[in-house]
């Protein structure tokens, strides 16, 4: 009797982007060998009907990632990513993986609040591997997360229109020391990648655990308000194969 594989990830969401209404799918992959994040479930936001190299390069990765000035700029050119893309993650490797393995029909799809909250018990959970929470309903990521026992997310949409920030769930991502003020006034997190260490602000910021050896698992600091709500924001110098395009903004 030939035994079923157990499933890597499951498909948490499939239909409409929040962001402007394209095909997405949410994927939550079990295991994790990141580095950086150490073992945490990782939910990854993609088109799923365009592979994650293609649409980056095109521009149509604006479904998952909205307003991201990291994307770069879309092209015509037959390969590789949008050109002088800044953002850290290698499309070419896990999203693509992750892509060709969900067209293979290899993650069952789960759905409402009760099965979300099942999967996300007792894990340590990445909201964003890949793309951005806001494009998703909110209620995939409260769910998921509201049994948890940590999580990181991230959001570039604070200022898009239609969009609602959630803080309590999310680190605001902002890109100049301006975008932070603005963002503090309003209450909320923010993580800033910044060019030096030098330039974090010691009464609002910290420096990124990871540079000291520390794991998202076991830090969870980049949750939002809603479990730190007087902790300081986050800051980590530039990284990733981008880092040759950043420039940053004061």
């Amino acid at each position: 009797m030939t035994k079923t594989a157990k499933p890597t990830g499951y498909v948490i969401y499939n239909g409409e982007s929040l962001l402007d209404g394209s095909p997405i799918v949410a994927i939550a992959t079990l295991k994790s060998r990141n580095g950086k994040t150490a073992d945490m479930m990782q939910v990854w936001i993609l088109r799923s009907d365009i592979d994650p190299l293609t649409a980056n390069r095109t521009g149509q990765d604006f479904a998952i990632c909205g307003f991201c000035k990291h994307r770069g700029i879309p092209t015509n050119r037959g390969k590789g990513t949008a050109a002088k893309r800044t953002c850290y993650v290698q499309i070419g490797q896990a999203p693509a993986s992750v892509y060709r393995t969900y067209k293979n029909g290899r993650y069952p799809a789960i759905a409402g609040h009760a099965a979300l909250v099942e999967l996300g018990r007792n894990r340590k959970i990445r909201i964003g591997a890949y793309g951005d929470g806001a494009a998703l309903p909110s209620y995939v990521v409260e769910s998921l997360v509201s049994q948890a026992k940590l999580h990181t997310a991230y959001s570039h949409q604070a200022d898009m229109d239609g969009i609602t920030f959630d803080a309590s769930h999310y680190m605001q991502s902002v890109d100049s020391l301006e975008e932070a003020h603005a963002a503090w006034s309003t209450g909320a997190r923010t993580f800033r990648i910044i060019s030096d260490l030098s330039e974090i602000v010691p009464d609002k910021e910290i420096a990124c655990p990871s540079l000291i050896g520390k794991h998202c698992a076991d830090c969870g600091l980049c949750d939002g308000t809603k479990r730190h709500p007087n902790a300081k924001s986050i800051v980590i110098p530039v990284h990733g194969a981008g880092s040759k395009h950043f420039a940053a903004t004061a």
